[in-house]
């Protein structure tokens, strides 16, 4: 219960305008800061939910697959540029934003994550590795403003973060390739 709380105080403090307008007035906090925290908003009140809809949960979501895939749609959908913009732009896509990432992202995460593999962990984590390595190569390579509410500079240094991410996932990826995995085995 008490993770749901913290959940709900991120996810109100997300939504203050003073602190919506701030981060969504530069594009790396909009998409690198912001749409990372309203998932674990969704992520922290994800137990509630778990036990309020057990039976939905596990039919649903028995396997984790359902929840994960729901996961890589709603976060694909807000890596797209159009998007972005829509939800500056209009308030019903902001609020889809503020809905969508908590609660079909991560809420699902939560409840997925532990039910899959350590092979599908693996394809879902290449899968954003390559996700976000061709959305660093396109904002910071595009001749043009991609998305029409951030200046070229903005999205450069977007690109520049999404490149760190990328990176970053590799390491994580190869430590993991070559880290003694023995005692991690039950």
């Amino acid at each position: 219960m008490r993770n749901f709380l913290y959940g709900m105080i991120l996810l109100a403090f997300l939504i203050i305008p003073p602190v919506r307008n701030t981060l969504e007035s530069i594009m790396i906090t909009h998409m690198l800061v912001q749409i990372p925290l309203l998932i674990v908003s969704g992520w922290l009140m994800a137990d509630v939910f778990q036990e309020r809809f057990k039976a939905f949960f596990t039919k649903w979501n028995e396997n984790g697959i359902a929840g994960i895939l729901l996961v890589i749609f709603i976060t694909a959908y807000w890596m797209i540029p159009l998007n972005i913009d829509r939800s500056l732009e209009m308030w019903s896509m902001e609020l889809f934003k503020f809905g969508s990432l908590p609660l079909l992202a991560g809420i699902p995460l939560r409840d997925s994550w532990k039910k899959i593999s350590s092979l599908v962990k693996s394809f879902i984590i290449f899968n954003y590795i390559s996700m976000f390595g061709l959305l660093a190569w396109i904002y910071i390579e595009a001749p043009v403003r991609v998305c029409n509410s951030y200046l070229e500079s903005d999205q450069e240094i977007l690109g520049w973060g999404f490149l760190v991410i990328t990176v970053s996932l590799i390491l994580y990826m190869l430590q993991n390739v070559f880290a003694d995995q023995s005692e991690a085995s039950p």
